[in-house]
């Protein structure tokens, strides 16, 4: 290439490059002037939308002004309506009050007439009974003194007449009444070891597939259930009962083995004296297993440690004991905890309490096969077992068979009649539940000379407070005897009632 080409070359070059500057700049003063006029355009636009809406919030709030000025107007009447009304109110009742201080008024100054007036009588009274006196004195030949001697002469001698009487037939109610008693111990004595509601306490009920097994476990001449009488221990009853045989025995553990052991005989279908033996041993190693692990799972859901193995199995077999519908060794565990919250409350031994009401109820697992009260052998079981002196008191106490003497065995007490006695413990609907409280205060509050009444412990005791100067010594023992009559002949309630009577006379004075 020539160097004139090139030179040429070179000018055109810088030629396009100011002519693409140019064209360039000129686009770029296009561009701004037309976004000048777009951001002015903006601008002016948003100054009209901002004027509208300055406008539009200015009547807003105009209108609501309005309506705030109007609803305070409307309130303004209203609470001057109401004022008028309180006025007029007032003002009828200090015209009331008026009135009635004028009546009060009027009334006091009658009163006061009329004292006069019977002062002026009673002095009229007393001048005439003394006049009347001295006449009767006068033909009577004696003085009122005299009179009154004679007079009690007289009446001691019809009361002397009347007392032996009165001790006849008291000598008479006496004898017939001692037969009448020792017909309720011997019946007490039943229903301890029978219970109340024998048929949830001595019976269970064991389903066949069907009446034909009844034939195979009665045997040829009867001799199956020979074995298992003898075997078990309790009476096998059938009778025309559909598809079920009954078990009877007051012992709950025997009941219970005698169960297992005939269920078993249903489902195996082999019925016969050695097989009845055999499945004997598998129930009998069943349940006893079940009473230890049962005494073994309340002594720990209790927290108690230390228990003798004896006390342990004695305290599972309440497992399968019941007392009206309530589980027992569920209801010693309720003890327990309630007797260690109370406790606990009371700053007292908290494991005492709970030990002690743990134990309370040992006695049940074996006073079908002791004489006595539940809370007595419980209390001397544990004795052999090296409880503790306060724990065996507790337990004797909690039925006030002997007096508490220390604070844990008044909270087992305590604990022992709220768990029995709450409402849904036993079988027993609250309705009735109360009815039955309420009747038996309804029968001692209708004797005469009584002023308080209080059903305790479930319905099982009643305390009546009487009138000391109503009700003598005496008086309160027939009262007692009374109360407990009209309660047998009028109410039904399961075991018995203790009626207890209280009075109290207190003579108080002042030293000045």
């Amino acid at each position: 290439m020539s160097a004139s080409s090139a030179l040429l070359l070179f000018v055109a070059l810088i030629i396009g490059a100011a002519l693409g500057f140019a064209i360039n700049r000129f686009l770029i003063k296009g561009r701004s002037e037309r976004a000048a006029e777009d951001a002015e355009r903006t601008v002016k636009d948003a100054e009209k939308q901002a004027e509208t809406l300055k406008k539009e919030a200015l009547l807003e709030a105009k209108d609501q002004i309005f309506k705030l000025k109007q609803d305070a107007e409307t309130e303004n009447k209203e609470r001057r309506r109401e004022i008028q009304t309180l006025e007029s109110r007032l003002s009828e009742r200090e015209a009331s009050i008026d009135r009635r201080a004028e009546s009060l008024d009027k009334r006091e100054h009658t009163l006061s007439s009329m004292q006069g007036q019977i002062a002026k009588v009673e002095k009229d009274l007393e001048d005439a009974i003394a006049e009347e006196r001295e006449r009767l004195e006068r033909i009577a030949g004696m003085t009122a003194d005299q009179a009154r001697a004679e007079l009690l002469n007289r009446i001691q001698d019809d009361v002397k007449k009347d007392a032996a009487a009165i001790i006849r037939e008291s000598e008479s109610r006496a004898r017939e009444e001692a037969d009448k008693r020792a017909r309720n111990i011997v019946g007490i004595a039943i229903q301890r070891v029978a219970a109340d509601h024998t048929a949830e306490s001595t019976v269970s009920v064991v389903h066949i597939p069907s009446d034909d097994m009844k034939g195979r476990i009665i045997g040829r001449e009867g001799r199956n259930i020979r074995a298992f009488e003898q075997m078990t221990g309790i009476n096998l009853i059938i009778d025309d009962t559909p598809e079920a045989v009954i078990l009877s025995s007051f012992d709950p553990v025997r009941r219970e083995i005698g169960r297992i052991t005939l269920e078993s005989c249903i489902a195996d279908g082999r019925i016969h004296p050695a097989r009845i033996e055999e499945m004997f041993n598998k129930a009998e190693q069943l349940v006893n297993q079940q009473v230890h692990e049962a005494g073994e799972q309340a002594a720990f859901d209790s927290g108690i440690h230390g228990l003798h193995p004896e006390i342990i199995r004695t305290l599972g077999r309440l497992k399968f004991r019941t007392s009206y519908g309530q589980n027992v060794l569920k209801h010693s565990l309720e003890v327990s905890y309630l007797a260690g919250v109370m406790a606990s409350e009371l700053g007292v031994d908290v494991t005492l309490a709970k030990r002690a009401g743990l134990l309370h109820d040992l006695g049940k697992a074996i006073d079908h096969e002791i004489e006595g009260p539940h809370a007595v052998i419980g209390a001397d079981l544990a004795r052999r077992m090296n409880e503790p002196a306060a724990i065996v008191h507790a337990i004797e106490a909690h039925h006030a068979d002997v007096e508490p003497n220390t604070v844990e065995a008044v909270l087992v007490q305590a604990a022992d009649a709220i768990s029995a006695g709450r409402p849904g413990a036993r079988r027993e609907t609250l309705e009735s539940y109360i009815k039955r409280l309420e009747k038996l205060e309804a029968v001692a509050n209708a004797h005469r000379g009584v002023e308080r009444t209080y059903a305790m412990q479930a319905g099982r005791e009643i305390r009546v407070m009487v009138k000391p100067e109503q009700i003598s010594d005496a008086d309160a023992t027939v009262l007692a005897r009374e109360i407990a009559k009209q309660i047998e002949h009028e109410l039904e309630y399961p075991g018995q009632v203790k009626v207890m009577v209280i009075r109290e006379s207190r003579a108080v004075d002042y030293a000045k």
